[in-house]
């Protein structure tokens, strides 16, 4: 999600290019933990919000579910939609702001997938969105998630020092390297992180990365007084019990 959520608080462009973002993001080991709980029944209908370029959507639907993605960046959605046509599928795909969504549909299963909810800033941003899931979800649906759980000594090394992150070709034969920088801020739980991009060697630009963190019991406590019962809380995606030592929080919720 980008700056339109909050003007103080962004995610940079470059980091929203199409081929930038799909050459840094191949990692599908969330893929099978969301397959699997996905409705037996391939008529059910599911919804994924903050689909991106469709990294999890087209998977999905190649295994004949009727999936639609919503995203609020419209150039990821043309990659996916360039995508989905050379694998002949055909998936709606939704440009709009998860707060404020509005389909005539309900669904059997809603996820918000890769981390997306660290980009809805204020509390009141993540309960507009919460809203919205609940207002779109079948009764005895499902509704999944994940997000980081905040490791603070990860965050203060962070702020020592700059760390390569990336470094890949991307589709369109750029060559990149990522290294980056990151501050906490107390106050609000942002922890403003810079993206330092070198582009075929050359220094690029510094791209802003913003990430709003939820402690675990806070985030436990918001799901629950939004109408929402944790099923399972998990600590990774082998569905591991969540501890001290957790780097996710995921949650399966009705």
């Amino acid at each position: 999600m980008e700056h339109k959520i909050n003007s103080k608080y962004k995610v940079g462009d470059l980091i929203y290019d199409a081929n930038v973002y799909d050459g840094m993001n191949t990692d599908l080991t969330d893929l099978k933990f969301y397959k699997k709980w996905l409705p037996k029944n391939k008529d059910a209908r599911i919804l994924e919000l903050c689909c991106g370029t469709g990294r999890l959507t087209l998977p999905i639907a190649k295994d004949g579910y009727n999936i639609s993605g919503v995203d609020i960046t419209s150039s990821m959605l043309e990659q996916a939609q360039v995508k989905a046509s050379e694998a002949g599928l055909e998936i709606e795909f939704i440009e709009a702001d998860i707060r404020t969504l509005d389909l005539s549909e309900k669904y059997d299963l809603i996820f918000i997938p890769f981390n997306s909810i660290h980009h809805l800033y204020q509390n009141k941003d993540l309960f507009q969105a919460l809203n919205v899931v609940k207002n779109h979800l079948k009764e005895n649906g499902f509704f999944l998630l994940d997000c980081y759980n905040p490791n603070i000594k990860y965050i203060i090394e962070g702020e020592k020092e700059q760390k390569v992150i990336a470094e890949y070709i991307t589709e369109d034969g750029r060559k990149v390297l990522i290294k980056q920088k990151m501050r906490y801020e107390n106050k609000t739980q942002i922890n403003r992180i810079e993206w330092h991009y070198y582009i075929n060697d050359e220094f690029d630009s510094i791209q802003n990365l913003d990430m709003r963190l939820f402690f675990p019991q806070e985030l436990d406590s918001y799901l629950e007084s939004n109408g929402f019962d944790i099923i399972h809380k998990f600590g990774g995606f082998q569905e591991e019990e969540f501890n001290d030592n957790s780097e996710k929080q995921i949650f399966v919720c009705q």
